[in-house]
């Protein structure tokens, strides 16, 4: 038996909370690994959380400036020389990541540069098996969960990210990225996105209010949502069904905006539903322009209103970004809103990185503008890379 398939085996038979030990073990004995390691993105995205027990003995590694950051933000297996020698030892950092969805880094020490050259190929794979199996891992144990985490998570955060698909994904026809600040203390902002043989549906939600109330609304805002798209409705149907959902229950006095597209993925053509404050910009051939929607009421602001999709087309090359209110709307310490000129600097200067590592950047911009440790508003950053077939 190869030693591909021992470690494929051994982590599909491992226990959910001993997949590090399982992928330590076969790299140990069939790679002759010195260590093996395993780091996930925090949900700030800044940090690569070392998963351990009680006590932890590693510190987590910077996504910006460390090697390990390296092979995560390229998305790439990054070798690293341990001594200057590569004969002395080396480091191979390769990304864990699931259908384009960036989980972290497993880094494993190998005694040669030669020796890694001979097996990066099964590494890289071992790692891509591993990202699955976290995955599946997380139904079952909260160790990763845990792991992700560099300061404790509120309430309110805590359901928001439960909710979410993921913060990236990649498919032949397009890539995703998304990123909510604060990560740690979100309250109403919200994405959803759900992809068929034919279809992506992606949605984009600001519901009013703070902490659990703002996470009840969006919870039942984005089910009400789901359910009414896993019945096979329309876009339209699907707004309305969830606007009588959350009128139901708050009868008027608390709603929730949301940006809804439905994009064919043969052909481009995309179908868009407007009700609320959630934005969405284009980047086509260097221009960044607004794409104007006529503005329908937010989902649970009265009762039965009926909605209508729109449709335009995206494509092949363009980058759609879809921005909350606490993007736009942030001010500065003098006063002065983000706005529409800033906002597109911003697509603009970061038109190069991949959709996934979009999101971080243009938020990073923004906390410069705000120049406040702790924002007023959650904000939202969504990014979207049509390639089409």
């Amino acid at each position: 038996m190869n030693r591909l398939v021992t470690a494929e085996r051994a982590l599909r038979t491992a226990a959910p909370h001993q997949l590090l030990d399982a992928v330590r073990r076969v790299l140990t004995d069939q790679y002759a690994a010195d260590s093996v390691e395993l780091y996930l993105a925090d949900y700030g995205l800044t940090a690569l959380q070392p998963v351990s027990v009680p006590p932890h003995t590693l510190q987590p590694v910077s996504v910006y400036n460390s090697p390990a950051g390296r092979a995560f933000g390229a998305q790439e297996p990054y070798v690293e020389t341990i001594s200057g020698d590569p004969g002395d030892g080396v480091r191979v950092h390769l990304p864990v990541t699931v259908r384009g969805d960036r989980l972290g880094v497993l880094t494993v020490t190998l005694p040669g540069g030669e020796h890694a050259d001979g097996c990066l190929g099964e590494l890289a794979e071992i790692a891509e098996v591993l990202g699955h199996e976290v995955v599946v891992a997380e139904r079952d144990t909260d160790l990763y969960l845990q792991a992700r985490r560099r300061d404790r998570l509120t309430l309110a955060a805590e359901m928001q990210w439960q909710l979410l698909p993921g913060r990236s994904c990649s498919r032949p026809e397009y890539e995703l990225g998304a990123q909510l600040e604060p990560a740690y203390a979100i309250f109403g902002d919200n994405f959803d996105w759900s992809a068929t043989a034919d279809r992506l549906s992606l949605y984009v939600t600001n519901g009013m209010g703070e902490g659990i109330e703002a996470s009840l609304l969006t919870n039942l805002a984005i089910n009400a949502l789901r359910n009414a798209r896993r019945a096979g409705l329309p876009l339209a149907d699907q707004a309305a069904l969830a606007d009588q959902a959350v009128y139901a229950h708050y009868r008027g006095r608390c709603y929730l905006s949301v940006l809804m597209l439905d994009i064919e993925l043969a052909t481009g053509r995309v179908r868009a539903v407007d009700a609320g404050s959630p934005r969405l910009l284009r980047l086509r051939r260097g221009a960044v322009q607004r794409v104007p929607f006529d503005a329908q009421l937010p989902l649970g602001m009265f009762e039965e209103t009926d909605y209508v999709a729109q449709e335009f087309v995206v494509e092949p090359g363009d980058r759609l970004v879809f921005v909350s209110d606490g993007v736009y709307d942030a001010a500065s310490p003098g006063g002065e809103a983000y706005g529409a000129g800033a906002l597109a600097r911003a697509i603009q200067s970061t038109r190069l990185l991949r959709a996934a590592e979009v999101p971080r950047a243009v938020l990073r911009e923004l906390s410069g503008h705000r120049g406040r440790t702790v924002p007023d508003d959650d904000a939202l950053v969504v990014c979207l890379d049509w390639r089409g077939r």
